[in-house]
């Protein structure tokens, strides 16, 4: 959150913090956010602006109040609802993080545009014999991970069209038995609607939670599609996104993807410029014939979890995302993956070391 003139001492803090936590210095940033928030009490930037370092350092529980407390004094400010969600969600806390979520809406910067229709947004309603349209958002990991809900609403007796990234539509065309999948592109075809929704929010008016999440594998690669005998059976994605605000972290050096190549021994990239897929279907009949994939936190990791496959997921220490949570190996969205995470200072060291033992046991 960016300054409103603070007052001169304490903005000239505030400014130092900022490029504090811009070059790293987690502990400077921290102690001149302090020094800041005690200099004007009342101000929201410097107290938003700590709770979400203490959110990127894993201190969800000191960043929750924090960030509370934004809210009881300004409790319309997008960023700081939405940085709480985020919190409230990387604890588990789904009834009291899915509302705060939808603020996402309100911050240009996550790119999320609800859409304008002549026909209303769901918000719950009974759904037996309506039509509801699904509009995609933000990451493709994103709209794998929120796809399984697509199935839900087709238990609920509604006729679903989801919209989808065009690289995700063969593969949610052939998976999603009873619904209809067309690629957000061009011109479309919806019929005649009765409710849409995007698919971010569907969890909130599904109600959600850490232990009803519809885990079962819900994506399946081509029929027919199978590895050469003599490939690899381990498949590597070591980078995401370039654009996602986390990359630096996320997406692994050059010297430690060569470390980590030294540990699993000849591997199958699945990076679509080395594998040749055209589509995430073409990736899926990779994953298929694999024994084990190793990947970043990315959308390769989505899909292994979404079909079921065994993978090992690298999850940086710093601004973990909220659905991989904290202090857990195991997710909840996808039973399959076992989860390693890099120490907050970008070392994966450790996280190298548990792999070594697990492809040894």
């Amino acid at each position: 959150m960016k300054s409103k003139q603070i007052g001169d001492a304490a903005e000239r803090l505030f400014q130092k913090a900022l490029a504090a936590s811009a070059s790293g210095d987690v502990v400077q940033a921290e102690r001149l956010y302090r020094l800041a928030i005690g200099m004007v009490a009342g101000r929201s930037e410097p107290r938003h602006n700590l709770g979400a370092l203490l959110r990127s350092l894993g201190r969800l529980e000191e960043a929750r109040d924090l960030l509370a407390s934004v809210l009881v004094r300004e409790p319309d400010l997008a960023e700081t609802r939405y940085a709480l969600g985020m919190v409230l969600m990387g604890l588990g806390d789904y009834p009291a993080g899915w509302p705060l979520y939808e603020s996402r809406r309100d911050l240009p910067a996550l790119k999320v545009i609800a859409p304008i229709l002549g026909f209303p947004e769901w918000k719950g309603e009974p759904l037996a014999g309506k039509r509801i349209v699904l509009f995609p958002e933000q990451g493709l990991g994103d709209n794998i991970q929120f796809a399984r809900f697509a199935l839900t609403l087709r238990d609920r007796e509604a006729q679903v069209l989801m919209l989808c990234r065009p690289l995700l539509r063969s593969l949610l065309q052939q998976s999603l038995d009873g619904v209809e999948v067309l690629a957000a592109e061009g011109q479309v075809e919806m019929g005649e609607p009765d409710y849409w929704a995007l698919f971010g929010s569907l969890p909130r008016w599904l109600g959600c939670t850490l232990e009803t999440i519809p885990n079962a594998p819900y994506l399946r690669a081509p029929a027919g599609a199978r590895l050469r005998d003599d490939a690899p059976r381990i498949g590597l994605a070591t980078k995401g996104n370039s654009m996602h605000q986390n990359d630096a972290r996320r997406s692994l050096r050059v010297s430690d993807v060569e470390r980590l190549k030294a540990i699993l021994g000849p591997t199958v990239s699945l990076h679509p410029e080395d594998s040749g897929a055209k589509d995430f279907a073409d990736t899926a009949a990779i994953v298929d014939g694999l024994d084990l994939v190793v990947s970043v936190d990315t959308s390769v990791a989505h899909l292994s979890g979404a079909m079921g496959k065994p993978a090992i997921v690298l999850i940086p220490g710093f601004a973990t995302d909220w659905r991989w949570m904290h202090g857990r190996e195991d997710s909840p969205w996808y039973p399959s993956l076992r989860l390693l995470r890099s120490g907050v200072d970008g070392d994966w060291s450790d996280a190298f070391a548990q792999l070594e033992t697990l492809l040894a046991s």
